[in-house]
């Protein structure tokens, strides 16, 4: 059984998107290529070594294995950042919409006073 339905096809896509043999992407997830096919076939399910060895060799494993990729910029946050965007996502959606707009306010605000210093 897989971990989730559409984990072989997403491991495919990655894959691919190095633009690797079966054989080479499963040499540098440490698989032989008979086992990277199986995986890619959903046939068999990769073991946690294998999902660290993703995230190695360039592939978005939470995407492997959710199917939501992991934003870009997310990978770039300091530690404050990284804390707040984690209290966000804890958040109930209405509260969520009130940090939207405290958040827009706010970042009009400091517009308008960047604005001011360059007069």
């Amino acid at each position: 059984m897989l971990i989730a339905p559409g984990v072989g096809e997403r491991i495919r896509e990655e894959r691919e998107k190095l633009g690797l043999s079966q054989t080479d992407f499963g040499v540098k997830a440490g698989v032989s290529r008979g086992t990277q096919k199986a995986y890619e076939l959903e046939s068999s399910t990769p073991d946690l070594r294998y999902v660290s060895a993703l995230e190695a060799i360039g592939s978005d494993a939470h995407y492997v294995l959710t199917g939501l990729r992991t934003p870009r910029d997310a990978q770039g946050l300091s530690e404050d950042e990284a804390l707040v965007l984690s209290q966000y996502r804890a958040l109930p959606d209405a509260d969520k919409a009130s940090v939207a707009r405290l958040t827009t306010a706010l970042a009009a605000l400091a517009g308008r006073a960047d604005d001011k210093k360059n007069d």
